[in-house]
């Protein structure tokens, strides 16, 4: 049988409405949208339509969208452009004068920005979580006692869900004139993402997150902030981002965010019908053999992060081919290495190393998550002679 594919978080499938709207951009519409005849118009009018799409989703105006190569480039746009802009605005001092906030939960994606910034001589300030994954944003003010220049802090932890308290971040950022940036790469189609009720002035967007295809994404760049582009060249995308436009990508992922605006919340609401339908099963079934990571009400609709204690999760996927989701934890000759989130949140090494990530998605039904408790509790109870 086809596995039944529990890993939304790290990908989605492309949704045929996806599909079938980029295919005309590949076969028919070739045109360079900044070419002024008309097959330069009709790929520009393309690309303006899906820009009004990703600012409809995100309650904004499309002038304050650019396009990327995806979630990476997005951050790597938001950090590197806001710490450059101040340096360069500022001759007489040096790049030591900026100052960055991030959490201790970040993706890679923030995380080696951040370490690059740091040696250049960026100052850089990593505020913990809590043991559900939390940010106190009593942290992140008192962070905020020298100069800063941005904060960035992610929307929703790709790996336990948790969703952060970005507007209360944001306003503490901006009473002491920092810029916020969040990454919602993760949150983007699952739960409502509004900039002006965050209150960010930066946010990112990973098309393959929400049913569209990998290599595009989006920044939203608040009216009035000034980035240093990330890439120099000809002037596409309002001079912010040179490249020409991947035209048919840009226009999937305007489809996308288009289908997910018309979905919320009531895809929320499926999606976490489906998540707690797989939690009440294991947790009927292996009762204390079973512990959640993350907040238990306060995460992504989708995911369910789970120690299975006396497993370790590689092994137990592993032996699991009929499910394809990911684990949070290695363990190789007799030592556990935990994923830098669940350290973070301090989960202990013997209870963390059986953390598996099991994301829901679009596609998902009742029988997938049925079937998969099924298969998981009679691992679990056979590994364990019950």
């Amino acid at each position: 049988m086809t596995p039944i594919y529990l890993d939304y978080n790290a990908t989605t499938p492309l949704d045929p409405a996806v599909i079938d709207a980029l295919l005309p951009y590949l076969q028919q519409h070739f045109g360079n949208p900044s070419s002024t005849h008309v097959f330069g118009k009709t790929t520009q009018l393309a690309v303006e339509q899906a820009r009004q799409q990703v600012a409809g989703l995100l309650g904004t105006h499309p002038d304050e969208i650019i396009f990327t190569s995806g979630g990476t480039e997005a951050n790597n746009h938001a950090l590197k452009g806001a710490v450059f802009a101040k340096w360069l605005s500022n001759t007489n001092r040096g790049i030591a004068d900026a100052h960055v906030i991030t959490s201790a939960i970040e993706h890679p994606a923030i995380v080696q920005p951040c370490e690059y910034l740091k040696r250049l001589g960026c100052r850089i300030t990593v505020v913990p979580v809590d043991r559900l994954g939390l940010i106190d944003p009593d942290a992140v003010r008192k962070a905020l006692a020298r100069p800063t220049t941005l904060v960035s802090i992610m929307h929703s932890n790709n790996e336990v869900g948790t969703l952060q308290p970005i507007r209360e971040i944001a306003s503490l950022a901006h009473e002491h004139g920092a810029l916020m940036h969040t990454d919602a790469a993760q949150s983007v189609g699952k739960v409502p993402v509004d900039v002006n009720e965050l209150g960010v002035d930066l946010l990112s967007v990973a098309g393959h997150k929400l049913y569209a295809p990998k290599g595009v994404g989006a920044l939203y760049i608040r009216q009035g902030v000034k980035l240093e582009p990330l890439l120099h060249g000809a002037g596409h995308e309002a001079g912010r981002r040179a490249g020409t436009e991947n035209v048919s990508y840009v226009v999937a992922l305007g489809t996308a965010c288009s289908l997910a605006g018309q979905s919320l919340p009531e895809a929320s609401q499926r999606l976490q019908q489906l998540r707690d339908r797989l939690w009440n099963r294991l947790q009927s079934a292996l009762g204390d053999r079973v512990i959640l990571n993350g907040h238990p009400e306060r995460r992504l609709p989708n995911t369910l992060n789970i120690n299975f204690v006396g497993h370790v999760g590689a092994e137990l996927l592993e032996a699991l081919p009929e499910i394809a989701a990911s684990t949070g934890s290695a363990c190789h000759e007799g030592s556990v290495s935990l994923s830098p989130v669940l350290q973070a949140m301090q989960v202990p090494p013997e209870i963390g190393c059986g953390a598996i990530r099991l994301t829901v998605g679009r596609f998902t039904t009742e029988q997938d998550i049925d079937r998969a408790a099924d298969i998981l509790i009679s691992r679990v109870r056979s590994a364990l002679g019950a």
